[in-house]
């Protein structure tokens, strides 16, 4: 035991080194989805995340956009509780039976302007849950979904570069 403590002080540990930080292109892509969203809608965007159904692997890629790298809160993008504040609705996971209903409900009390947005395989296409007798398929067979962003799952930056897009699609451009 004591050679086995001895020797994990001696060495490094096996992980991966972390990805290079791009801090520019990060904050002219938040600082571009600000400016979007500031000319949309005369405010900042507020986004209200929704588990339809998932693995969470989509959900803690859309929790780091509030980390200390992409700090979103910065660019006055920011996730709020109730839908009845919400700009967007970012939905991830294939749509169970047992969530449509709140699915719903919650689509329902999003004020106009909104928009959904399916995010992951999952929720664009059913991914590998499509054919499960507990789904009943991708966002869009239960509500209007504006933008798929695919991935499994998508990074930070894709989220960024789809709200981008969302927001200039919808401005006219």
């Amino acid at each position: 035991m004591r050679k086995t403590l001895l020797e994990s002080r001696m060495r490094r540990p096996f992980t991966d080194p972390p990805p290079a930080p791009d801090d520019a292109a990060v904050a002219e892509l938040a600082a571009a989805v600000t400016t979007a969203a500031r000319r949309r809608l005369g405010r900042s965007l507020s986004i209200r995340e929704i588990d339809a159904g998932s693995c969470n692997g989509c959900e803690l890629e859309i929790n780091a956009l509030n980390n200390a790298f992409y700090d979103l809160e910065r660019f006055g993008l920011h996730f709020v509780a109730s839908p009845r504040h919400a700009d967007v609705l970012m939905v991830t996971g294939p749509v169970t039976k047992n969530m449509h209903e709140a699915l719903l409900r919650t689509w329902n009390a999003t004020p106009a302007p909104k928009w959904v947005v399916a995010v992951g395989d999952c929720a664009v296409d059913g991914g590998l849950f499509a054919d499960s007798y507990a789904c009943i398929g991708s966002v869009e067979a239960a509500i209007p979904v504006d933008l798929r962003i695919r991935g499994c799952p998508p990074t930070p930056t894709q989220l960024l570069q789809g709200l981008l897009a969302l927001l200039d699609k919808s401005a006219g451009r």
